[in-house]
């Protein structure tokens, strides 16, 4: 009887790993995604399934990051790359170096989400975009210095605005590196003096050559720029994340030279507007003032000023007549006061009764009389009669 060879587990896992890894070329795979999740790392591991199998998958991160949209679960995708036994392990899976989603584009999709979070952190709200001034002192073109877009865009804004201060920052508009120039220069474009308004974009193009300003590190420097950016990318048709987080978008680079600068002859259309209505408002206010002084003039009291004297004259005299006539009125109910009051004091007077024959008798300390045991003999008494005192002594 043979005897079967005897090999390690080692042995065994690296023998299925030379089978499968030489066995299947690179492909690409149609599946969907399930149990998708990141690593710290920058990995991606996933599940690749269809209705009948599934097979795990990774995505290295420098694979990772070629990638421009995130996977999701229950995502339809069409991924490329090569089977890869784990040998500590012996498991086998699919690693990918390239991932298409199935039913939109790939660029597309990662547009689509990179809007919705920057739509959720309120990057998009107009409650934080600033208004762009209208007379800027300065304006930074950060775009290529050899496109034709800048051409367009000093022609614009030197024809409308001929005082304009422009300056240039160069950058890449597309390809490898051009969101980090961008990123560049929005981050120090306030270092330029005088610089209060920034352009910012490129002609038109494909969605591929248009693509820089899609990325959210170039949405994140147009937000944290210290001075408003106006977003000039492409044609009217082509929508950006950079034109949804700028404070404002222009629908073509020509047009973002028409919104930063005002036209001379809008501005002294403007000015003549202005002064047509402070002559209004000065003739309006002169006339009034007129019409006021008319007024004065035409009352009396301007036309005959002695007849207020004269009726004041007049006014002072019966006033005065009042109080001469009030005075004496007072003076008589006072008389009449005192008559009844003295003639009520005389009528109670002593006087009075004495004329009809009585007298008062007092003793020499002057008490009135009013007993004989009041006296004794020898005292002296005083009699008042109407008329008349009699002395006389007690007997």
């Amino acid at each position: 009887m043979n005897e079967l060879p005897v090999i390690s587990v080692t042995e065994l896992v690296t023998a299925f790993k030379e089978v499968v890894e030489t066995a299947l070329p690179p492909c690409s795979v149609e599946g969907e995604v399930s149990n998708c999740r990141m690593s710290p790392a920058g990995h991606w591991y996933l599940t690749l399934k269809d209705e009948t199998s599934e097979i795990s998958a990774v995505i290295w991160r420098s694979a990772a990051a070629r990638i421009k949209f995130a996977p999701k679960d229950g995502m339809k995708v069409l991924a490329t790359g090569s089977l890869q036994v784990y040998v500590a392990r012996g498991t086998c899976q699919f690693v990918i170096t390239k991932l298409m989603a199935q039913g939109i584009g790939e660029l597309e999709l990662a547009f689509r989400q990179l809007r919705d979070k920057l739509a959720a952190e309120g990057l998009f709200d107009e409650s934080r975009k600033r208004p762009i001034p209208r007379i800027p002192k300065r304006i930074a073109l950060v775009t290529s210095p050899s496109s034709a877009a800048v051409r367009d865009m000093i022609q614009v804004i030197t024809r409308r605005w001929p005082p304009a201060k422009i300056v240039i920052i160069p950058v890449r508009v597309q390809g490898e590196g051009a969101a980090d120039d961008i990123v560049m220069a929005l981050r120090n474009v306030h270092r330029i003096a005088d610089v209060d308004v920034v352009i910012a974009g490129r002609g038109g193009g494909s969605l591929e050559d248009l693509w820089c300003f899609n990325e959210e590190k170039v949405a994140r420097a147009i937000a944290a720029c210290r001075i408003p950016v106006v977003s000039a990318v492409g044609h009217e048709i082509d929508v950006s994340i950079a034109d949804l987080v700028a404070d404002r978008r222009a629908l073509t680079p020509s047009e973002a030279g028409e919104l930063v600068v005002p036209a001379v002859q809008d501005l002294r259309d403007s000015l003549e507007y202005t002064a047509q209505r402070i002559r209004r408002v000065l003739r309006g206010g002169v006339e009034r003032m007129r019409l006021q002084l008319e007024a004065l003039e035409a009352r009396s009291v301007l036309q005959r000023p002695m007849t207020l004297v004269d009726q004041r004259r007049m006014a002072c005299d019966e006033l005065g007549q009042r109080a001469i006539t009030a005075m004496r009125l007072f003076i008589e109910r006072r008389q009449q006061n005192v008559a009844r009051t003295a003639a009520s004091l005389h009528a109670l007077s002593p006087l009075q009764v004495l004329s009809r024959g009585f007298s008062l008798t007092q003793t020499a300390d002057g008490s009135v009389l009013r007993d004989a045991a009041q006296v004794s003999p020898g005292d002296l008494l005083v009699t008042r009669l109407a008329s008349g005192i009699v002395s006389s002594t007690v007997r």
